[in-house]
Parts: C-alpha cells; sequence; structure tokens
C-alpha cells in the first residue's frame, strides 16, 4: 500500500473594515481639532483594552464580564464611527445572550481580528490628518 499523504490548507481570514468618516468629520466640527483627537485617542486606548478584556473575560469562562466588556465596545466604537467592531460586538452579545457556544468562539475570533484592523485603520487615518 502506498503512503498516505494530508494536506492541510491554511485559510487567510481578512476582515475588511471601514470607518464612518462622516462620524469622525463629525466629531472634529463639535469639538475642534484637538478636542476631536484627544477623544479618538482615548478612545482607541479604551477599545485596545476593551478587545483583550474581552478575550480574557472568554477565555477564563466569565460570561457576564465578557458580555458587558462586548457592549462597552459597542458604545465606543460607534462613537468613533467604526461600523464593522460595532456590528461584531453586537454578534457577540448576541451569542451570548443565545448561549451558543460555537458560534460565540468563532464571533469573538472575528472581533478580535476586526478590532486590530480598525484600530490601525484609524491610527491611520489620524497619522495622515495631522
Amino acid at each position: 500500500m502506498g503512503e498516505r499523504v494530508e494536506q492541510i490548507t491554511l485559510l487567510e481570514q481578512r476582515e475588511s473594515v471601514t470607518l464612518d468618516s462622516d462620524r469622525l468629520q463629525q466629531l472634529y466640527t463639535q469639538l475642534g481639532e484637538s478636542g476631536a483627537e484627544d477623544v479618538v485617542c482615548r478612545a482607541l486606548e479604551e477599545l485596545a483594552a476593551r478587545l483583550t478584556l474581552t478575550e480574557r473575560f472568554y477565555r477564563e469562562g466569565r460570561v457576564d464580564d465578557m458580555r458587558k466588556s462586548a457592549r462597552s465596545l459597542i458604545a465606543i466604537a460607534d462613537q468613533i464611527g467604526m461600523g464593522a467592531l460595532t456590528r461584531v460586538a453586537r454578534d457577540v452579545t448576541l451569542c451570548i445572550d443565545h448561549h451558543d457556544a460555537v458560534a460565540l468562539a468563532a464571533t469573538l475570533s472575528r472581533l478580535l481580528r476586526i478590532g486590530e484592523r480598525s484600530l490601525q485603520e484609524i491610527w491611520g487615518v489620524q497619522d495622515h490628518s495631522v
């Protein structure tokens, strides 16, 4: 009998993210350049912290804390125009509410990917606006 060869395919998962430039412009109009940059920088720091917390709570099985963290991600991301991150954080809370562990694992992974891409994207916008 011949030797069996197994082939593994690695799927690259890319998430496209878009920022709501109108939302950002609205912040700049309302708060001025310095005020808006302060709000956006604080929001980015908080988003990064909340993404880390959300993942940690998941690993620790702290579902109630995870849900609270995901809910705060929704509010923060929405404030600075991160629509994809807002939607996926909502999806995470729905998975928790429906007690769907498989969907939660997949959706949390997606949240972390989109969160990372969104943070990179908005830092790029910030760098170009200075």
